[in-house]
């Protein structure tokens, strides 16, 4: 097994109380907070459409879909706030996250099986667990996120 199947890159951020990480090979960018356009009847966790750079990215957020709390951050850590975009599949999501973290490397060992009782997001849609001094951080499985029923209806509201 060479390094590179050993090693994987998250982009971490925190979503109320706890931390997270996704693959970096699905992150497409990180965007500060700005306007979203609201949609008319979009499903309750769909925050409304932005516009980067003249593509309508769908923005969704975790807090709503899971009925999450928004992590108190210091003024200082607003600028930290803001949208992940995710490629699922060729279709981009933003999600809204209360602060991004950094990018770490982790080694594919360490990711632990998800407890079965974890506060806020649902095991189903967690990849695994890993340790970390500063407290554990959560592997989230970005394509169990949405069923493809809900991913339909993402879809639409790009039009």
């Amino acid at each position: 097994m060479n390094e590179k199947e050993t090693q994987l890159q998250l982009v971490t951020f925190q979503i109320s109380e706890e931390f997270y990480g996704i693959d970096i090979m699905d992150v497409k960018g990180i965007e500060r907070v700005q306007d979203v356009r609201s949609i008319p009847n979009a499903p309750g966790y769909v925050e409304g459409l932005f516009n980067l750079r003249g593509e309508f990215i769908p923005i969704i957020s975790l807090h709503k879909r899971f009925h999450l709390k928004k992590a108190a951050v210091a003024e200082d850590d607003e600028l930290l706030s803001g949208f992940i975009i995710i490629d699922l599949d060729g279709m981009k999501l933003g999600i809204v996250i209360d602060r991004v973290e950094k990018v770490v490397s982790i080694d594919v060992a360490e990711i632990q099986p998800p407890p079965k009782m974890i506060s806020g997001i649902g095991s189903e849609y967690i990849q695994g667990v890993i340790n970390r001094e500063e407290g554990y951080l959560i592997l989230l499985d970005i394509r169990k996120l949405f069923s493809a029923k809900e991913l339909m209806k993402i879809s639409e509201i790009r039009g």
